[in-house]
């Protein structure tokens, strides 16, 4: 993006829902999925005298992954009140943290770059809003029949009344509390991020690293991680840069969705500064929604200042300190994470930085299923092709983990080295672990099976003399320097006897053809 007259600044806001079985500050269950209304408490739903208590485990998930993010950890943090109004807010405000958070200055590296990290903050998550704006139109998630939510029941208006909005239809929004007070972690980047490639390339790098380090399943299609994204151009201009006022982008559901929402985003604010020429500063920062179906951005609303949030210390929960021991024991626990994962495949089992991260993108149960597989069969990169081409295929097929391939690493070793040794072809070792796979055979009785034998060098030199002097038009091209007629002869040996060993079938056809055998000339 060079020749672009400007460039994208890009920072990312990175809600991670911790993996923890209760929520922040109650014992209400973060199971997706349930009925609406019914994973609630009089804590998540801010019933007057109850009282909010910190859930340790997602702090120490939290601080784990402030960690992995090489963040400097407070020894000391609080809880504040971020006040707003949403239908799906019950409390009428969320516990965060403001000016203290967990975790701070860090960095996440992707590629040759790093990404720094501005933040890291615990909160608790809101409520979900759902809108069926049709009077016909069945709700995504419905109640059950006849029942309503507590606010009141679906459908509430009288007959033939409309809604403030002045639409005689039926706009039916609900409210489904579950997700009240589930556990965040709020990773805040700085706006290092220079295209919309390179976001997702963080967001992909991230997601993968809180999947290796158990803070979070990361999935999007649940909510589990979801992404704000900050974006303005500096624009250049004869005496430097200009900015162009910042905007920030929601509702995107994939990482995919990112990187379109941002080019869409840079373009629009590009056709608009030749339009405006408004600067940062010269009007307010606004929020626009990725609408998937169109493809552009839409503009929300003015964006709220930290002053409007009216943010104060909770009076109802105490400050958070955490030792030194405590930091040591966090960082004891993170094991190899995957850039360093990376960097030991490369370097012990001699592997490309593509194979390697193909490896390791896939979660550590593959990396620790290949691993072995080297292990037995000697050789790192013979096991990452098959690992990659054969098993990787196999379990995209069916949509299953590594602990369902039916093959276990040791005997998939051993077959890579028999193939590798020589033993036979690597199509004919194909052909033993489909059997292997398909039937559950061993890889002896596979073998057997298919009655793969040793072919001696006598019986594969008799069958290439044969070959040569059936094919006459064949060897005189090969004189000339025509090599591809040597795959003919190769077809043809594989057809008589099929455990012939394609390498050893040309050299020798290549031999007698270069010595210049003729069918005068055969025994």
């Amino acid at each position: 993006m060079t020749d672009l007259p400007y460039t994208i600044v890009i920072g990312l806001e990175v809600h991670v829902q911790l993996l923890t079985e209760s929520k922040m500050f109650c014992g209400c269950a973060t199971r997706f999925g349930q009925p609406a209304n019914t994973q609630t408490c009089p804590v998540c739903m801010g019933l007057p005298g109850a009282l909010p208590v910190i859930n340790r485990k997602a702090f120490e998930l939290a601080l784990k992954a402030a960690a992995a993010l090489n963040c400097q950890i407070a020894p000391f943090t609080k809880w504040d009140r971020k006040n707003y109004f949403y239908p799906d807010l019950p409390k009428g405000y969320q516990i965060s943290q403001y000016d203290l958070p967990l975790a701070h200055d860090g960095w996440l590296e992707i590629g040759c770059r790093r990404i720094r990290i501005l933040r890291a903050h615990l909160e608790e998550d809101a409520g979900k809003s759902m809108h069926d704006e049709g009077a016909d139109s069945p709700h995504p998630n419905p109640l059950p029949k006849g029942e309503g939510t507590e606010m009141g029941p679906p459908n509430a208006l009288p007959k033939g009344e409309g809604t403030a909005f002045g639409s005689s239809a039926v706009a039916d929004s609900r409210v489904d509390l579950n997700r009240a007070g589930t556990p965040l972690l709020e990773i805040v980047s700085q706006p290092d991020i220079r295209s919309p490639e390179e976001a997702k390339a963080y967001l992909t790098e991230l997601k993968l690293l809180m999947g290796y380090l158990g803070v979070s399943d990361c999935n999007m299609q649940e909510g589990s991680l979801r992404v704000d994204a900050n974006v303005n151009l500096h624009v250049n201009i004869p005496d430097g840069q200009a900015a162009t006022p910042i905007v920030e982008v929601k509702n995107m559901n994939s990482f995919r969705a990112v990187e379109r929402a941002l080019a869409y985003e840079a373009q629009r604010q590009w056709d608009e500064w030749q339009t405006t020429g408004l600067r940062l500063g010269e009007t307010p920062k606004t929020t626009r929604g990725w609408d998937e179906v169109s493809q552009t951005t839409r503009l929300q609303r003015s964006k709220e200042e930290s002053s409007d949030y009216r943010y104060f210390p909770d009076p109802d929960l105490p400050p958070v300190t955490v030792s030194e021991a405590e930091m040591k024991r966090i960082a004891e626990s993170l094991g190899e994470l995957p850039g360093q994962l990376r960097t030991r495949l490369e370097r012990s089992c001699g592997l490309t930085p593509y194979d390697s991260d193909v490896l390791v993108s896939q979660g550590r149960p593959l990396v620790d299923y290949f691993l072995a597989v080297a292990d037995v069969c000697g050789d790192g990169k013979a096991a990452s092709n098959w690992v990659q081409q054969d098993v990787l295929r196999w379990l995209g097929e069916r949509h299953v983990d590594v602990d369902q391939y039916p093959v276990a690493p040791r005997s998939l070793g051993e077959l890579i080295a028999k193939v590798h040794g020589g033993a036979f072809s690597t199509s004919r070792g194909r052909e033993v672990l489909g059997l292997m796979v398909g039937e559950g055979k061993s890889l002896a009785n596979a073998i057997a099976s298919l009655g793969i034998a040793e072919v001696d060098d006598s019986a594969l030199l008799a069958l290439c003399r044969e070959l040569v002097a059936a094919n006459p038009k064949v060897a005189a091209e090969v004189r000339d320097g025509k090599l591809k007629g040597l795959g003919s002869l190769i077809g043809q040996a594989k057809a008589k006897n099929p455990n012939v060993k394609p390498n050893r079938v040309r050299e020798m056809c290549l031999e007698l053809i270069q010595a210049g055998q003729s069918p005068e000339s055969r025994p």
